[in-house]
């Protein structure tokens, strides 16, 4: 958690930086956020491209996502905020516009979520110490419905809890993109990145096999 907005806007604009690197920020896509001491949320201003962030490029908003100076915040910050509730060890939360995400649910046309098994980069997600373990990635229908959205991801959430599932610190939104979280900023990238390499090794094991649409 950071301890100040500076701190708050230091690691958003370093990880914009990185991540546009990675060719994970095309054009001004994804937000980010970091939640504050006081429980202020530091979030990306709406339109901004995230390689090239400045301190003007980082807004407060409150714990309902309501702007709390005079500038616009990201469109999805009701998905930075839904994310904060659900799960108190969050501190830091990552939007990306990936090509393997887009790829791979606009492929799984129906998919409620995305089954990952016996890859050692599952032990980059926080509290997995082990290959040897299934994991669902919840897939979301792309919607411009942000509200609704949220509510979904809350609703998915606790009926995983309910069923014992293992909790893995990132969803998916079709034909979209990914929201990836974590106790601070490295390791909500930490978590893009293994979901990155997951869902690229699942790609070319599909194209290996033949798969087709």
């Amino acid at each position: 958690m950071a301890s100040s907005l500076d701190e708050a806007i230091e690691a958003i604009i370093a990880s914009g930086r990185r991540l546009d690197a990675r060719g994970l920020a095309p054009a001004t896509s994804g937000n980010y956020s970091v939640r504050l001491s006081d429980g202020r949320i530091a979030v990306t201003v709406s339109g901004r491209h995230k390689g090239r962030l400045g301190r003007d490029d980082v807004m407060l908003v409150d714990t309902d996502g309501v702007a709390l100076e005079g500038k616009k915040p990201s469109a999805e910050t009701a998905l930075h905020t839904v994310i904060y509730r659900l799960y108190p060890q969050a501190n830091a939360v990552l939007h990306v516009h990936s090509v393997p995400v887009v790829t791979l649910t606009r492929h799984l046309r129906v998919a409620g979520e995305i089954l990952l098994e016996g890859y050692e980069m599952l032990k980059a997600f926080p509290g997995i110490t082990t290959h040897e373990v299934t994991v669902g990635i919840p897939v979301f229908d792309n919607s411009q419905d942000i509200a609704t959205l949220a509510r979904e991801v809350a609703v998915d959430c606790d009926r995983r809890r309910r069923d014992g599932q293992t909790e893995v610190p990132a969803y998916l939104i079709r034909g979209h993109g990914a929201y990836g979280w974590g106790k601070n900023m490295e390791e909500a990238e930490r978590v893009i990145e293994a979901l990155e390499h997951l869902l690229t090794c699942e790609i070319e094991a599909m194209r290996l096999q033949g798969v087709r649409a």
